[in-house]
């Protein structure tokens, strides 16, 4: 996985994901402006409906998480769109008496299960309209009972893999995040570099050259680069569970 490789070697390389460029209907906030506050600091503001900074946060936080998980799942854009709205609208309907507490179930997988639930009332969403194209299409009873037959027995909806799924989107989500944060406490020269040298895959002399630099200047912001985005990734492994 790309966050082990770089909590195990401060240097080593990888391959950087692009954030997703969907919009929906909140204000999205450009990586560079991302900020995820602690998770129980957060989620006592989160009880207050009225704090929309707060709630803007936790938008800006999770959305392209929950979004990504719901892709995955086989949804469309716009239906992973609406899980998205709904599953935000949940955790509001739930913040008010909920309580955090890390010793009965993290936060990673109280959303999980949230997010779950949503994507499973889509799929029963989608059934229940093809299932309605498909009865008004018949022409007899004997078709239409025959069809009735067919789809006995659905809405029982399993989602194949949603934990892998989760934990792969939640770390590339953590990743973004981490990246962003990082770039506000670097030399954008210095990123270039690394960006170049380490994303882009060039050769380390055909850096130096292009930037007019020199060669351990190269390997310089490649290391203090990455260890930047290391220290992010696991200040907010531990905020973000």
């Amino acid at each position: 996985m790309v966050i082990q490789s770089i909590l195990a070697e401060k240097s080593v390389p990888f391959e950087l994901q692009k954030a997703a460029q969907n919009r929906i209907n909140f204000r999205m906030a450009e990586p560079e402006e991302e900020l995820i506050p602690t998770r129980a600091t957060l989620i006592q503001r989160l009880k207050n409906w009225q704090d929309q900074a707060s709630w803007q946060d936790f938008f800006d936080a999770y959305w392209r998480l929950i979004h990504g998980v719901a892709i995955k799942q086989g949804l469309s854009k716009v239906e992973a769109q609406d899980v998205v709205q709904e599953t935000m609208v949940a955790v509001a309907k739930q913040m008010p008496a909920f309580k955090y507490d890390p010793a009965t179930g993290s936060f990673k997988s109280w959303l999980m299960n949230l997010t779950r639930w949503r994507i499973a009332d889509q799929f029963r969403k989608r059934e229940s309209s093809v299932e309605y194209q498909e009865s008004t299409s018949e022409t007899s009873l004997g078709d239409a009972k025959m069809d009735g037959e067919k789809t006995a027995g659905k809405g029982a909806h399993v989602l194949p893999d949603l934990d892998r799924i989760w934990d792969d989107e939640w770390e590339k989500n953590l990743l973004e995040v981490a990246l962003a944060k990082a770039r506000r406490h670097l030399d954008p020269k210095q990123y270039q570099l690394f960006d170049f040298y380490v994303n882009k895959e060039w050769e380390a002399d055909r850096v130096a050259k292009l930037f007019g630099v020199s060669l351990n200047q190269v390997y310089l912001a490649k290391s203090r680069v990455t260890e930047t985005i290391r220290l992010e990734i696991e200040r907010l492994q531990k905020e973000m569970l």
